[in-house]
């Protein structure tokens, strides 16, 4: 998040880091000395006839779903990726931008306010661009004229105060009121045509500097230095997740298939998150009235949170595999067993974590918490389900051994930091001398 280089969300990168080495120092150290002090009495408050009996891992429903699936891994492929690739779709017409006032609830002071302005003058006077114009002095003043009656006739444009020149007339400030709301995409085209078209071919050769400001104007720079500086982040944490990921597992192809399943199932959020917030698909039914612009920092916030979550997700589900391909060399049933061994664990996680976030949706009135939230719970439920319990498996099982090829060079070049001390298949201790 440091890299977006925005100065409002350096405190949430920092304590967002922070609280995870917390959480991780607290499991390598309280959560042991607390079992210790507990030791066999840990399972004395069962609940009421849960627990008693497991069934072997053969005959749990994880270890059979496993195998439905690595019978038939090219349909379970097929159809899971062509679903995340249907729910990802709508992601290639989003819109980065902010919501007005006109999303928020219809009992709130700034809504009734803004419907009134809207009704009274035109939805573009609650968001009206602010031009600022440098003069060397009060004389230069009349060059902005030409300006003033080009802006009359620009399309988007509903009215234009005349200039208003600062006391000492280093300055002058026009205001121009859009046809449009100020989350509406034909305001950025206005923004994009004034900055492009109209002040240069007005001002051209008058050495008067004029920039185009307002807090509409600042919501689609917003917009443009998120949707530029994104590609970076997303190419970054990746990149480190892959090298950590390969040193871990001894892998080329699990790091891959890990990073390419965690975009997947990100992507599939974000669309569904367009067609309900942006197309307005279905909005009504968790409370938003009005399709707008998806907020430009909630996918920055998303990537980073989700990315996370699934990477969490994943190297539990792949380490257990790894553990079992290591003792038995058997691909197909270390897949089985490792599934079989963390599906429960994954989806108790997953529900939880959707019931938090899905909170955000019923709980808040504000479009913003509920984007975000609603994003966020669809991502865990996709990656929990779809990803990690059939795409998964599935091209594990395609894949076969070559899931842990290791080029030897490389091997000899990467540092070793598996999860787990290296295991010998079907290895037998050797004997102890005894004097």
């Amino acid at each position: 998040i440091l890299l977006m280089g925005f100065t409002f969300v350096q405190g949430i990168a920092v304590g967002g880091a922070a609280a995870v080495f917390a959480t991780m120092i607290a499991a390598i150290t309280l959560l042991p000395a607390m079992l210790g002090f507990a030791g066999r009495k840990i399972d004395r408050l069962r609940v009421p006839g849960w627990g008693r009996s497991q069934p072997s891992r053969e005959r749990g429903f994880w270890y059979r779903w496993s195998r439905l699936i690595q019978r038939r891994p090219w349909p379970a492929l097929a159809i899971s990726l062509g679903l995340l690739l249907v729910l990802a779709w709508p992601f290639l017409s989003i819109r980065l931008g902010a919501a007005d006032d006109g999303n928020n609830p219809a009992s709130s002071t700034t809504r009734r306010a803004y419907d009134l302005v809207a009704q009274g003058f035109g939805p573009g006077f609650n968001g009206p661009l602010i031009l600022a114009a440098e003069l060397a002095d009060k004389g230069q003043a009349a060059t902005l004229e030409p300006l003033v009656a080009a802006l009359k006739t620009t399309h988007g444009v509903a009215a234009v105060s005349p200039p208003v020149v600062s006391p000492k007339g280093n300055a002058a400030v026009i205001t121009v009121y859009p046809t449009t709301s100020p989350q509406d995409a034909a305001t950025t085209d206005l923004v994009h045509s004034l900055r492009d078209h109209v002040i240069p071919a007005t001002m051209g050769g008058t050495g008067v500097h004029v920039l185009v400001g307002g807090a509409t104007a600042a919501i689609v720079d917003f917009s443009q230095k998120i949707a530029a500086r994104l590609p970076v982040l997303i190419a970054v944490v990746v990149g480190l997740s892959f090298l950590l990921l390969m040193a871990v597992f001894r892998s080329i192809l699990v790091p891959v298939k890990a990073a390419l399943m965690n975009l997947l199932s990100i992507g599939a959020a974000y669309g569904v998150m367009v067609a309900v917030f942006q197309w307005g698909w279905a909005g009504r039914l968790i409370g938003v009235d009005k399709a707008g612009p998806i907020e430009a920092w909630v996918p920055m916030m998303m990537f980073t949170i989700l990315f996370g979550l699934s990477m969490d997700y994943e190297i539990f589900l792949l380490s257990r595999i790894r553990e079992e391909y290591v003792v038995s060399g058997d691909n197909a049933e270390a897949v089985a067993n490792g599934v079989a061994l963390t599906g429960r664990v994954i989806t108790a996680a997953a529900a939880i974590m959707i019931a938090v976030f899905f909170s955000f949706v019923v709980g808040f009135d504000m479009r913003q918490i509920k984007e975000i939230g609603f994003g966020l719970a669809v991502a865990v439920l996709v990656d929990a389900t779809v990803v990690r319990m059939v795409l998964v498996p599935a091209t594990m099982e395609l894949l076969g051994s070559a899931n842990w090829w290791f080029p030897e060079w490389l091997s000899r070049r990467v540092p070793r930091i598996g999860a787990e001390p290296q295991m010998v298949p079907n290895a037998v201790p050797e004997p102890v001398p005894v004097d």
